[in-house]
């Protein structure tokens, strides 16, 4: 296993705690050459984040990379991937955010399948032990995961009804739009998952949703499971609020939509782990997103 910095830099002691907690089930990790390099608010130069993440998808004995945090910075190497390394030998890529990008990419260029996960810039306080457990059971069994969504979440009233079937795709809306035009692989057949966090306010979420919709990126999406937007719970403009927001855009899809997904940004010592590319249903009655196992 080896722990690359893709994005924005992590600290000492959160890495060395993600070290400590894989170690602890049996797995031997590595930590790339430039993991804790800075230059700005980039972890290292993007040749050496970029040369960090090629060495291990093209070294056989690296099984997973894991993303030590988000930030920014993926979005300025995702298309410079050595795709060919990661069809002849698939792993998988953990991480979420800034790192959507790459999970894009992986999955356009190689039909990869990645793992929306915690990560390893780990600190207890945030990301518990059933996080933890969740990210295990995703990384080292075949189970078929199955999140519940929380029906005390405010994006839970996003949701209507029906139950949809596809591949599981997406993760942080500001990242599925930055890649319309640069390299946003197709939806078509697929259970959408966003999640984001207050940037700008509800226009920020409006733009995004609209950007997706004109471009024709949402064409053929089958269901949408719709995860945590923090930051937005006191915003109300005219009386809307993130959930008007997210109801009026998605809605115009005319598929079931599931909200309440207990992921994203939000603190949550449960934080789910995410199969990101296999197949995946969600049932609004049952209030579940299923996903088949993200390794072999």
């Amino acid at each position: 296993m080896r722990f690359v910095s893709p994005a924005s830099p992590p600290s000492r002691e959160g890495v060395e705690r993600g070290v400590e907690i894989l170690t602890g089930w049996g797995l031997r990790v590595e930590v790339a050459e430039h993991v804790f390099d800075q230059v700005g608010y980039l972890a290292g130069t993007d040749e050496d984040r970029l040369a960090d993440l090629n060495a291990a998808l093209r070294d056989p004995g690296v099984r997973a990379l894991f993303a030590t945090r988000g930030g920014k910075g993926a979005y300025r190497i995702a298309g410079d991937l050595d795709f060919d390394a990661a069809r002849r030998d698939p792993k998988p890529l953990v991480g979420f955010s800034d790192v959507t990008h790459l999970h894009l990419a992986l999955w356009r260029h190689c039909r990869l399948a990645g793992m929306h996960g915690p990560f390893v810039n780990w600190y207890d306080e945030y990301t518990g032990p059933d996080a933890a457990d969740g990210l295990r059971r995703a990384l080292m069994t075949t189970d078929t995961v199955t999140v519940h969504a929380d029906p005390d979440a405010p994006t839970a009233k996003v949701t209507l009804k029906g139950t949809a079937s596809g591949f599981l795709l997406g993760g942080n809306l500001t990242a599925i739009c930055t890649e319309v035009g640069a390299g946003l692989p197709s939806l078509d057949g697929a259970i959408l998952f966003v999640e984001d966090q207050k940037g700008t306010g509800l226009g920020q979420v409006d733009r995004q949703l609209t950007q997706l919709l004109r471009s024709g990126s949402l064409d053929g999406v089958r269901g949408v499971a719709v995860g945590q937007f923090p930051g937005f719970e006191q915003d109300t403009v005219h009386g809307w609020t993130i959930i008007d927001v997210l109801r009026d855009r998605l809605a115009r899809l005319g598929v079931p939509i599931l909200g309440g997904i207990p992921v994203g940004h939000a603190k949550r010592l449960d934080l789910p782990t995410l199969p990101l590319g296999p197949r995946a249903t969600i049932d609004t009655e049952a209030r579940t997103l299923t996903i088949e196992a993200g390794v072999r």
